[in-house]
């Protein structure tokens, strides 16, 4: 796919998206876009951060234009609203994601004890890398030191002496200036309770200590909850390894059983994998007219399971409710975020059984089959076979699976990247101080139906490669950029001639897919590793991090906590923050002075690509290295 100055359809540039959109409205079903289209228009006041709804003094609301109130009935001005308003998001991202990583870690302890059948310790020596770093003695057996380390890993979250275990793999530097902001991460729960207890109303009233706050509980996601849930996986269930596998919805099978992961949380999806490998329960798909079991995935526990088990993945966020509308889908099985409530109306208009297995997250017509370490095994062989005996009831005649699959490699850990250079990172930092390789770019996050589905990510990402920098990505962004082709050893072609060169050298995509969006801690971590190696802070590295199309709350920490770390980072849609001048100013401009790194907006993603370009090349200069 070329890049385009402008795309064809106000919707999507996905085949499949489009074929399924117009599949909805022929069966008057709605989706995503649909709902999008009858809010508008959407509120002015909440798009600029202006409004305010946390006590019931209000809401409340200031006027942009200077001619209505200009102050909440607390005395709150518009600076204090949105700084109070974006804080706040980023708290619920920190949660969520944080959330995700102490489920690991009580699954690991549960298996640590004996007390989940079905879960192991798959990467040894990863659990003894860890391990070290917190303090475990070396010479434990196995499941004593899995044990001592999660119960380690459960310190983190609370109240702890000192500072967040991850962020010794950080320069010092880099340490020196969170310690003069006040923002180095203390414990993941302590940093998000405080967020919200200080924007309660008649609490932190200045919007730059606001924002500080905000920046700090990013740092207890991304060097705390959403690390520690990575390190856990890769422990439990194998750190990722390059696989080839398939993308889009064409992965989907007319003859056999179909059966959707979605979500965040591999606990589940990964004893749905070995169910479906079960040779009982292959045999009765058989005998019921199946021609096997087939399993797709979306979203990050789709990447969860694609990057260690090959799995192929159906689509992304603006994909889950067009994988039902295919007629195909035997079963969608869910855990928790960025899961429409939706799914239930719209599984039960067809035969696909829609199931939940997380007690946090619930959701309308859903059949509840809740997680624990103890029962996830045997979850897993539940869902499987009431998938299989479901097949019976699909109805042919609506099936429409409108494309041939799309081939990618996945599973680039940073492990694995480390091997593939001979054990030494020698090797990529010549690439760089050569110039064969300019820099590199993580471009991740969401999609959003205000931005068209895969546009940003497409056309940013091969505007990149082909100037030599290497892109890194995670979740949706993934989806995205494998359905254009660019997750193959061949779309070296598109990149310029160092990356090329790089990529044929070590028979690697220019592009290469790092994980869920959890996994976004793979590349900050990297990008620690190759500053520790030269002698730098992360903000003196020639690499930049771009959302073209985010929309959750998740998000926003995740730039928070990738800006903190030093990394400039390019923001497709802006944050609801342009209702104060001051914030603003301070994420646009005035952090750069205190971090070495700051927030750019750009909808456009060739204009974001020439600003990501300009970064590193700027980068390169300042540390005397050629410069295009």
């Amino acid at each position: 796919m070329s890049p385009k100055e402008s795309p064809d359809n106000p919707y999507s540039i996905q085949p499949d998206t489009l074929a399924m959109k117009d599949k909805a409205a022929k069966e008057g079903l709605e989706t995503v876009w649909d709902r999008f289209q009858a809010q508008q228009p959407q509120c002015g006041f909440c798009e600029l951060g202006l409004s305010c709804r946390i006590c019931v003094m209000g809401p409340c609301r200031i006027d942009p234009f200077q001619e209505g109130p200009q102050r909440g009935v607390c005395g709150a001005d518009a600076d204090i609203v949105v700084a109070r308003n974006l804080a706040r998001m980023v708290a619920a991202g920190a949660a969520s994601h944080s959330d995700h990583g102490r489920d690991l870690v009580e699954t690991l302890l549960a298996v640590a004890e004996g007390k989940a059948p079905g879960y192991q310790l798959t990467d040894l020596a990863k659990l003894d890398r860890i391990a070290g770093e917190f303090g475990v003695a070396a010479d434990l057996p196995p499941l004593a030191k899995a044990k001592e380390l999660a119960l380690a890993l459960m310190e983190e979250f609370g109240i702890k002496k000192g500072y967040l275990g991850f962020t010794r793999r950080l320069p010092r530097a880099r340490l020196e200036k969170w310690r003069k902001l006040g923002i180095e991460p203390r414990g993941i729960d302590w940093e998000i309770s405080e967020m919200l207890h200080r924007t309660h109303m008649g609490v932190d009233n200045d919007p730059v200590n606001i924002l500080l706050q905000a920046l700090r509980a990013g740092l207890s996601d991304g060097w705390g909850g959403s690390m520690i849930a990575t390190e856990v996986s890769d422990i439990l269930f194998g750190t990722p390894k390059p696989a080839a596998s398939q993308v889009n919805l064409g992965v989907l099978k007319t003859d056999e059983v179909n059966i959707i992961l979605h979500g965040h949380n591999p606990l589940v999806s990964e004893m749905v994998v070995r169910a479906a490998q079960d040779p009982g329960l292959v045999n009765r798909a058989k005998e019921l007219g199946a021609s096997g079991i087939n399993l797709a995935g979306l979203c990050c526990t789709g990447n969860e399971v694609l990057m260690r088990q090959g799995i192929p993945m159906a689509g992304n966020h603006l994909l889950q409710e067009l994988a039902i509308l295919t007629g195909a889908v035997e079963a969608m099985v869910v855990d928790y975020q960025c899961i429409m409530p939706s799914l239930g109306d719209l599984a039960s208009c067809y035969h696909t059984l829609f199931f939940t297995t997380s007690a946090k997250a619930k959701f309308p017509k859903a059949t509840a089959l809740s997680f624990a370490p103890e029962t996830g095994e045997a979850l897993g062989r539940q869902i499987v076979a009431q998938a299989v005996e479901n097949f019976v009831r699909r109805r042919p005649e609506r099936v429409f699976i409108p494309v041939a699959p799309v081939a990618q490699v996945t599973g680039f850990s940073v492990e694995v990247i480390q091997e593939a250079l001979g054990g030494t990172w020698e090797p990529l930092l010549d690439a760089i101080k050569a110039g064969h390789l300019r820099g590199a770019a993580g471009v991740v996050g969401c999609n959003n139906p205000r931005v068209v589905q895969d546009y940003g990510h497409t056309n940013l990402t091969q505007k990149l490669i082909a100037a030599d920098i290497l892109v890194l990505d995670t979740g949706c962004a993934a989806v995205a950029h494998a359905k254009a082709g660019l997750k193959v050893p061949e779309a070296a072609d598109q990149a310029g001639p160092g990356l090329k060169a790089v990529c044929q050298a070590l028979k690697i995509p220019p592009v290469l897919h790092m994980g869920s969006c959890v996994d976004n801690t793979r590349i900050v971590n990297l990008a620690a590793i190759l500053a520790n190696a030269l002698g730098v802070d992360l903000d003196m590295l020639p690499v930049a991090a771009a959302a073209p199309e985010w929309y959750s709350e998740k998000a926003a920490a995740i730039a928070c906590y990738a800006v903190a770390s030093g990394v400039f980072t390019v923001l497709g849609v802006a944050p609801p923050v342009l209702g104060s001048k001051t914030v603003t100013d301070l994420l646009l401009n005035g952090l750069e002075a205190h971090l070495g790194a700051k927030f750019a907006v750009e909808p456009d993603p060739f204009q974001a690509a020439r600003l990501i370009i300009n970064h590193v090349e700027g980068k390169r200069r300042a540390l005397g290295l050629d410069a295009r």
